[in-house]
């Protein structure tokens, strides 16, 4: 989860097209770039949406086929984890009454499960136990988001190394991948990794903005770099800049929804379907930097997703 969020107030139109706020509580509609392949969102709070059934149709149409959404029993309870499979059900009842242009399919959901640095406090034993269980649920894909956050501390700097260290352990028992969550202590966040072990499922870094210098360990531990709508703001030029360098399998995006919306949106609450924005320019600068084509970018972009993220528990064992 981001800290930096916009407003979660969404547009008050009932179809699957994009709107930007303007003055005066008006809204102008924004076109949707053209893509020429499925996206994924690798990480978004489905359940702090108005309407997640709704925002999941508004996905089908606009060709994003695959989601992670992120729950932290210590805020979220088990009830976004309970009530997906309703929420999927409810989507595709909603796309009938949506102008979708042809055939759609609901994205496929996934969850990734963890305990946030912010709610490190809280961890203990019958916590590991609790999250242990969930993450035996068939849907559950990561451990994540996890990690630590020296920004806003809030909880001591020591809980959050221990609930770290010992989440990224309960990833490598069940073979799963870790969702990291770092904010001002990257430094910090890869010595732990080293010592404990990078999982070898994977690691996903969420909602990168480092420079081409702070994301070359990164990179070469091989990790996966997820962008988000951060990527499309004008302060980051040394971001795109980075994300540009990483190898193409090894890029990801997301949307941290209702979070981080990306540029042209920025005003109105994040929703996964957002993620076709930030999909797109990384296409493009990826493409210029790579000299292959945007639509090579995005399908590399979508297949990562998928490989790291949308694995049978039999492929992890």
């Amino acid at each position: 989860m981001s800290d930096d969020s916009d407003r979660l107030k969404l547009p008050p139109f009932r179809d699957a097209r994009f709107y930007r706020k303007r003055k005066h509580s008006s809204y102008q509609e924004v076109s949707a770039p053209c893509l020429g392949a499925s996206v994924a969102d690798t990480h978004a709070h489905l359940h702090m949406l108005p309407d997640p059934a709704f925002e999941l149709a508004r996905c089908a149409v606009n060709g994003v086929r695959y989601l992670c959404m992120i729950v932290d029993p210590v805020e979220d309870g088990e009830e976004p984890i309970e009530r997906l499979d309703d929420w999927v059900s409810d989507a595709r009842r909603e796309l009938a009454g949506l102008d979708s242009g042809g055939h759609c399919e609901v994205p496929r959901v996934r969850i990734a499960v963890g305990i946030h640095p912010h709610n490190a406090s809280a961890w203990n034993g019958e916590m590991r136990r609790a999250l242990h269980r969930l993450a035996l649920d068939a849907r559950v894909c990561a451990i994540g988001e996890i990690g630590l956050d020296y920004h806003y501390d809030l909880s001591a700097r020591d809980a959050q190394r221990s609930a770290f260290r010992e989440q990224v352990r309960l990833a490598q028992d069940l073979g799963l991948p870790a969702a990291l969550h770092v904010r001002e202590a990257h430094d910090e966040a890869f010595a732990i990794l080293s010592e404990t072990g990078f999982p070898p499922a994977g690691t996903l870094l969420h909602c990168c903005s480092l420079d081409a210098d702070e994301i070359a360990p990164w990179i070469g531990a091989g990790c996966f770099i997820a962008y988000g709508g951060a990527l499309t703001f004008k302060k980051l030029e040394a971001a795109r800049k980075a994300a540009v360098s990483v190898p193409l399998n090894r890029l990801l995006t997301e949307t941290d929804s209702p979070f981080m919306t990306p540029e042209p949106m920025r005003g109105v609450g994040c929703t996964p379907a957002h993620v076709v924005f930030t999909a797109a320019a990384l296409a493009q600068m990826k493409a210029q930097h790579d000299g292959i084509s945007p639509d090579e970018v995005l399908s590399a972009l979508y297949e990562n997703a998928l490989g790291l993220l949308d694995r049978n528990r039999e492929e992890l064992a």
